[in-house]
């Protein structure tokens, strides 16, 4: 069960980043009074803030049930994630090492989840 709710603190923490990028992109261009009334009128903006709400309460209920360094590494998860959002998403442009760092990174969280027995 900590697996599928560290999961889903990846999921929300990654979907929280696109609604950002997306209010991000709204106010491009517009100075910092007019940003800020555009983001308050944005519903993504408020779904974003909500999505990182909850995967904080989730995250504070993991972390009185797992140590931190068993927890932690799986914000590499979105550490992936929200990189390959901005590319299949946003079409951002990558590079080949691009690749091979996110290839690391998920070499790296399955890596520290070996043998732990907790999870």
């Amino acid at each position: 069960m900590n697996s599928t709710l560290l999961a889903l603190v990846v999921v929300f923490l990654s979907a929280g980043q696109f609604l950002f990028k997306r209010a991000g992109l709204s106010i491009r261009g517009l100075s910092l009074a007019d940003g800020g009334w555009t983001l308050a009128t944005l519903p993504s903006f408020y779904l974003a803030l909500a999505l990182y709400g909850i995967a904080t309460v989730i995250w504070i209920y993991v972390l009185s049930r797992v140590p931190l360094i068993e927890a932690y590494p799986w914000i590499a998860g979105a550490t992936a994630a929200v990189p390959l959002i901005g590319w299949w998403s946003y079409g951002e442009q990558t590079t080949p090492s691009f690749w091979v760092g996110m290839a690391m990174i998920i070499a790296g969280l399955l890596l520290t989840q070996l043998g732990t027995t907790r999870l």
